[in-house]
């Protein structure tokens, strides 16, 4: 999704209601983050009879620009409602301690619901989701793509922007080399590379230890899933072609291993 000429700026919402946004405040930045660490979210569907919004639950993943996917059956309401409508949205959000309203961070996608046969939609679906495999290839199930009109972010208390966020996506342009090798890579870091993406996780991101995994690579960063935690390695620069990504990786490596070597002993 590219910005267009005369498209709303970002407005934090604190400075439209006559106060100021806190400087740390990025939008795109905490959108980009909330995104990528999703695995379940609400997706709102319209009823074709009522007319009603319908919520419900979904495993989420997205594509390499950003754009939110899911994987869906015909026996669902919202698979049903989207027959109907295309028109939906997805609420992700990132649930931690204390109050939700006030210190986690979600973001609201709006588009229209598309199906999609594209293999690397089923590869990054079912890297970050592996256990629906057992499913995916139900005659039932289909894979949906969110094709995003607009992104609206929440930080907590005067950390929200109005306007449709469109940088949050990803551009591609240049990056269809990283494209062509993602699923390579990824592979080949989960085979071969472990320790280091243990090693990325915990000394890093301040993650647990734990059997941590690749579900994706895009010229920003890394996902990580362990279990039903997620986490989100940004690349010291942006990586176009997997030479780049193959730099960027050793030297987080090494950042990491000199962050270990340099804990003082409990």
């Amino acid at each position: 999704m590219s910005k267009e000429a005369g498209s709303p700026a970002i407005t934090p919402r604190g400075v439209e209601l006559g106060g100021s946004a806190p400087a740390d405040f990025d939008p795109v930045a905490v959108s980009r983050e909330t995104l990528r660490r999703g695995r379940t979210a609400a997706l709102a569907t319209l009823d074709p009879q009522s007319g009603y919004p319908l919520a419900t639950l979904i495993n989420i993943a997205t594509d390499v620009d950003g754009t939110p996917i899911f994987l869906a059956s015909t026996l669902s309401l919202h698979t049903r409602n989207i027959d109907a409508d295309p028109r939906a949205s997805v609420l992700f959000a990132t649930l931690g301690k204390g109050d939700p309203m006030a210190a986690s961070a979600r973001v609201s996608v709006v588009g229209k619901a598309v199906r999609t046969d594209d293999p690397r939609v089923r590869r990054r679906f079912l890297a970050r989701h592996p256990k629906a495999a057992l499913y995916a290839d139900f005659p039932d199930f289909s894979f949906f793509r969110l094709a995003v009109e607009s992104i609206h972010p929440n930080g907590g208390f005067a950390r929200a922007a109005q306007g449709p966020l469109t940088d949050v996506l990803l551009d591609l342009a240049g990056a269809e080399a990283l494209i062509e090798a993602e699923s390579g890579a990824v592979e080949h870091m989960n085979a071969d590379h472990a320790d280091a993406l243990s090693l990325y996780a915990t000394a890093l991101l301040g993650q647990a230890p734990g059997p941590w995994r690749a579900s994706g690579v895009d010229p920003e960063g890394m996902d990580l899933v362990c279990g039903q935690e997620t986490a989100r390695l940004l690349f010291p620069e942006p990586v176009r072609d997997p030479g780049a990504l193959r730099r960027s990786l050793v030297a987080l490596a090494g950042k990491a291993r000199g962050k270990t070597e340099n804990e003082p002993l409990r």
